[in-house]
């Protein structure tokens, strides 16, 4: 079954279109975080951004760069926060976030790590 975004993008489902071009779209979150939340998203169903060939990938960061600009400007914001979850529908899009401080998105918060975790992680990590 398309993810609600193919069903979006082929007009089976209405959205609030920003900005669009021949390879993606950029939509408002129904469920904004803040006003002007905005999602880019590759218009070929890829369910996760690290499996889109390197010309889409690419492409998809000059889309989220040009939507990034157009937010800023339209919302005279100071940041528009970027953020890839990957886990909510399963289809590749970024959310664009305009935020005046930092106050404006509530980040996950840290916890903590023990030398042994990180050392061994450090070493799963290593060439």
């Amino acid at each position: 079954m398309p993810s609600i975004f193919s069903q979006i993008i082929a007009g089976e489902i209405p959205c609030t279109r920003v900005w669009e071009d021949p390879d993606h779209l950029a939509l408002l979150d129904i469920r904004p975080v803040q006003p002007g939340h905005t999602l880019v998203v590759p218009k070929r169903e890829v369910s996760y951004l690290f499996d889109l060939n390197e010309e889409e990938y690419e492409a998809l960061w000059s889309a989220v760069r040009t939507v990034e600009a157009k937010l800023r400007a339209a919302l005279d914001c100071e940041r528009v926060i970027v953020s890839v979850v990957g886990w909510e529908v399963p289809h590749v899009h970024v959310h664009l976030i305009p935020t005046n401080g930092i106050g404006d998105f509530a980040f996950p918060g840290p916890c903590e790590a023990p030398e042994i975790e990180l050392e061994r992680v450090s070493k799963l990590l290593s060439i």
